[in-house]
């Protein structure tokens, strides 16, 4: 199948060229050490790759918010050498500041990691100049950052209209895996669509509707979807003022055909910790005091019987407050049936967003996925539809 974009193995001989890769090193750091490398082991497939046949590397890459000026507390050199460990191989460190004199010091295979590109005022917003600066450095430009796709930078959009730009091996399978997930997918699709407020997620229900054939809605937001039904939901966390929101949401649903699965059992307790006493309950019997804070049994079950007749899953967000027990039993109780039925073949399941990738490692299941994304942003606005500028540079 041709690809709407270029990859390595459209790049031919890159002997001794210097290929600009655009990275997504912003890793947790603290204390000087990285908290959470999983970023980090991302790049190592491209990275890799582009040193073996002899490229010199430059990864370009932002680390937090410095504002557009230079900060030691922003500088990527503190991430040089846990990136080198996680490579595997020496990676050098070159400043902005002389940065033709050092990378004129490289020869073939070598990798370096530039400055953050957020040192530039320029960078955020696309400047001509600032993506002339970058351009200036190399031959080729690699974007293998999903994650900051959804922004028109100058290091993630702009240089793609400057230099031949190819997608990298991690933007490559997440792109793969989100065509096989919403652009082309096998039906039935199924999407899960959790977390605390309706309000952050409209874009993305509005859009599922159009798209699969059940959207089943957990967290918080299904508390705002019943009270829009006429459910009392006690003092659970709900946004009242989104009932009609909600009505027209299901609205289009009807006329997409597709099914909206709200609990019908749920798991409610007069207060919000860790183990408190709970009832689990019919919907319509939640007390005046009592909070609704998970999906019950009896709709998981009926939750993992729609999963074993679709054919594609895509999940954000969990189903009930997972990160305080027992609320986390309906969503790691679901991520396990798809876990298996995408094991045994029958289901492609894609995940994205930081919640969900935590209730897939909580669940022991994130390895088990078809694919589960670690962007939060783009993940989302991909979700909602949306164009991300990085993705449609590299579309030419």
């Amino acid at each position: 199948m041709t690809k709407p974009f270029k990859t390595l193995d459209d790049m031919g001989d890159i002997q001794g060229k210097r290929v600009l890769v655009r990275e997504d090193l912003n890793v947790p750091m603290a204390e000087g050490r990285v908290t959470d490398d999983t970023r980090l082991r991302a790049t190592v497939a491209t990275v890799g790759e582009l040193a073996d046949k002899g490229a010199i590397v430059l990864v370009l890459a932002h680390f937090g918010r410095p504002k557009g000026k230079p900060s030691p507390d922003f500088s990527l050199s503190q991430v040089v050498k846990p990136y080198s460990e996680v490579l595997g191989r020496e990676v050098r460190y070159v400043d902005w500041e002389g940065a033709e004199d050092s990378v004129a010091t490289l020869e073939p295979g070598d990798i370096a990691v530039l400055e953050n590109t957020r040192f530039f005022g320029g960078e955020e917003t696309n400047d001509p100049a600032v993506v002339a600066r970058f351009a200036s450095l190399g031959d080729l430009y690699v974007n293998d950052a999903f994650s900051a796709a959804h922004r028109a930078h100058a290091s993630t959009e702009g240089l793609a209209h400057v230099l031949p730009a190819f997608a990298g091996r991690a933007m490559e399978a997440e792109l793969d895996a989100l065509q096989k997930a919403l652009g082309e997918p096998e039906h039935p699709v199924a999407a899960v669509v959790g977390g605390a407020k309706v309000s952050s997620k409209l874009d993305v229900l509005r859009h599922l509707v159009t798209r699969v054939d059940h959207l089943i809605i957990g967290g918080g937001m299904a508390n705002t979807f019943l009270a829009a039904r006429g459910v009392d939901v006690g003092k659970s966390l709900c946004e009242h003022e989104l009932a009609s929101t909600c009505e027209q949401i299901m609205d289009a649903a009807d006329k997409a055909n597709c099914t909206v699965h709200l609990p019908y059992d749920v798991v409610v307790a007069k207060e919000f910790k860790p183990n408190p006493a709970t009832r689990t309950i019919n919907v319509h019997e939640v007390a005046a005091d009592e909070m609704i804070l998970d999906v019950g049994p009896a709709a998981v079950e009926s939750l993992g019987d729609v999963l074993k007749n679709c054919r594609t899953l895509v999940w954000n967000g969990p189903l009930g407050a997972f990160e305080t027990p027992p609320f986390d039993t309906a969503t790691v109780a679901l991520a396990r049936t798809a876990a298996a039925l995408t094991e045994g073949g029958s289901l492609v399941s894609v995940a994205g967003g930081g919640d969900t990738v935590a209730a897939l490692n909580h669940a022991g299941v994130a390895g088990a996925f078809t694919f589960v994304s670690t962007a939060g942003g783009a993940f989302l606005e991909w979700m909602e539809g949306k164009t991300l500028p990085g993705v449609a540079a590299l579309h030419g």
